[in-house]
């Protein structure tokens, strides 16, 4: 038998080695986001600085990024509709990772189809094109519960059921599932995703999306202490607040490649809720809020996605978890934004 302070070195040697290769993976890695000045891009952007080191993650958007993204990074200028110069900065940079976020996002998608379409669905051809050819390890693209539509069930709604979206922006993302997975398993780009629900922030404001109402009310409930929803009042949609987003999305891409059982898109669910229900919510932190509704366009939208979603198999293949409920979302988005706003 060894002595115990021979066990005891062998075991602290052991440690070291693994801690070293550990870093040594962490400093190999560099990493490209596509989309850091949208509803997701800044805050990912900057939590992957604090994870890999901030000249590691190479921060691009077609308009200047948030002075918190320049300051703490390299940004530059890209329209991934450039094939060419998205493969410039590919192969200068010498890219181990990419998270293409940039997209048309539902509402405004419908303002614009036929050029929505265009940017969403070439920009993603061009990034899976390009791992391809330069045999980047690992791309993550965003889906969405627009996938889904007005046949879908709309309780529960399971990770394989029947997805018949009838909107620009919901075709564009189902298509683009089929196109991640078709990649995985022609060519072998290790693509992640997820099916994102409606996605509220404190950091940045509503971008054209159907669910925004959601990001809206705390700003106005602040203000003016009144909203104007452009949903109904019983309008039940997922919706997930933006640090549980960006902890799910590190994960799915840090998980262990073969503990991943789909290559399309894995659900995910957050909080379900109805514009009538957050209201509620926030009038325990101001009794004086008044809401009232006026549905626009939007709501034949919403009323096309699922009310609420079943992540069960994200939860069993990489741990999906949340930390966030509806009363601890709404405390600290009631503070955060009031702090903004003062």
């Amino acid at each position: 038998m060894l002595p115990c302070q021979s066990v005891t070195l062998l075991l602290q040697q052991y440690f070291f080695l693994l801690l070293r290769e550990f870093f040594n993976n962490q400093l190999m890695e560099k990493i490209l986001v596509i989309g850091c000045s949208g509803q997701i891009g800044s805050e990912l952007t900057l939590e992957l600085r604090k994870i890999y080191g901030e000249s590691k993650v190479i921060a691009t958007d077609i308009r200047p990024a948030p002075s918190e993204v320049a300051g703490t990074g390299p940004f530059e200028i890209l329209d991934v509709l450039d094939a060419s110069k998205l493969q410039l900065i590919l192969e200068h940079e010498k890219i181990t990772q990419i998270y293409h976020l940039a997209a048309i996002l539902s509402g405004n998608a419908e303002k614009r189809p036929l050029a929505s379409w265009d940017i969403n669905m070439r920009s993603l051809m061009n990034v899976l094109e390009l791992a391809r050819e330069l045999r980047i390890p690992k791309i993550f693209w965003p889906s969405s519960i627009a996938v889904f539509g007005p046949t879908t069930p709309r309780f529960d709604t399971p990770q394989y059921t029947i997805m018949e979206p009838n909107t620009v922006y919901g075709i564009s993302k189902l298509a683009g599932e089929r196109w991640i997975e078709y990649y995985f398993n022609k060519y072998g780009v290790d693509t992640r995703s997820l099916r994102y629900p409606g996605l509220i922030s404190y950091k940045t404001e509503a971008g054209g999306g159907t669910t925004d109402y959601a990001v809206e009310i705390f700003y106005e409930a602040i203000k003016h202490k009144k909203y104007e929803c452009f949903l109904g009042p019983d309008s039940a949609l997922p919706m997930m607040f933006m640090p549980d987003a960006i902890h799910a999305t590190i994960d799915v891409m840090e998980a262990d490649a073969s503990k991943l059982s789909l290559r399309s898109s894995y659900n995910v669910a957050g909080i379900s809720f109805t514009p009538k229900i957050l209201a509620e919510e926030i009038k325990k932190h101001i009794p004086e809020f008044e809401i009232t509704y006026k549905p626009d366009f939007r709501q034949a939208i919403a009323d096309s996605w699922p009310a609420r979603i079943n992540d069960d198999v994200a939860k069993k293949d990489w741990g999906l978890h949340y930390e966030f409920d509806l009363p601890k979302m709404t405390y600290v988005m009631l503070h955060e934004v009031g702090k903004k706003l003062q």
